[in-house]
């Protein structure tokens, strides 16, 4: 499958809107999260592997914001149990019939069901597995509580919750350290000045990170028992809560 390289952000913009997963971003998303999020391979192989540790047998598996797909495929090869089924739900219309072509390029016995929904309205019943791969930054912050709690209700006892989020830091030097390094990753993936300074002002009023401290306190509130950082690569991480 040949990947759309992004340059959705290339040229000069008259005026900039809030950013959007509208058809434009679903045909450039492959390259333009592999180039923007540090570590993200690394996030889906781990994925695979939480699910063939954490799925139980005739359960449910939720990726909640799934986008095209890519957290399902990972977890659709990890799982070894029978009954279960992955629901994946995003918003964007264009991006669930992407994930469709996407999950019918590879055979799997585990069937998946795209929703095309918000996460919000959508219930969570008798889960071992859910996840939100770089989702809960975009919604409204008073509504992330209220998410995190419906999903540790709908999960079955050991039930798994990994997120991955892109985080800000309370120390100002350290933020600003990370940021940097943020940008230079992109830089060294030829993002060009023009494409990180519009992108960043496209993103500035829908995507509004938490600090680590903020998701350690919201997956406690919600009644998770342990919560943990698995993985992080500058101002990018990966956390896993247990019910």
């Amino acid at each position: 499958m040949t990947v759309e390289q992004d340059k959705i952000f290339s040229k000069p913009l008259d005026q900039i809107g809030d950013f959007r997963f509208d058809d434009t971003v679903a045909s450039v998303f492959p390259d333009m999260i592999s180039r923007s999020i540090p570590g993200y391979g690394e996030i889906l192989q781990t994925l695979s592997k939480l699910a063939r540790k954490a799925v139980t047998a005739d359960s449910q598996v939720y990726d909640l914001g799934c986008s095209l797909g890519a957290a399902t495929l990972a977890m659709r090869r990890g799982i070894r149990e029978t009954g279960v089924k992955i629901i994946a739900v995003d918003n964007s219309e264009a991006m669930i019939n992407r994930a469709q072509s996407h999950l019918q390029a590879y055979v799997s016995d585990v069937p998946v069901e795209l929703v095309c929904a918000d996460i919000r309205d959508v219930a969570i019943e008798h889960a071992s597995m859910v996840v939100l791969n770089f989702t809960l930054q975009f919604l409204a912050p008073e509504d992330r509580d209220r998410l995190v709690t419906k999903v540790y209700r709908g999960m079955c006892p050991g039930g798994l919750l990994v997120v991955s989020e892109k985080l800000v830091f309370a120390q100002p030097q350290t933020h600003r350290l990370m940021d940097d390094l943020h940008l230079d990753f992109k830089r060294a993936n030829g993002y060009s000045e023009l494409e990180i300074s519009q992108k960043r002002t496209a993103l500035e009023n829908v995507m509004r990170p938490d600090t680590l401290e903020q998701h350690q306190a919201r997956f406690a509130k919600a009644g998770f028992r342990e919560s943990s950082l698995w993985f992080q690569c500058y101002n990018f991480a990966s956390m896993v809560a247990i019910k």
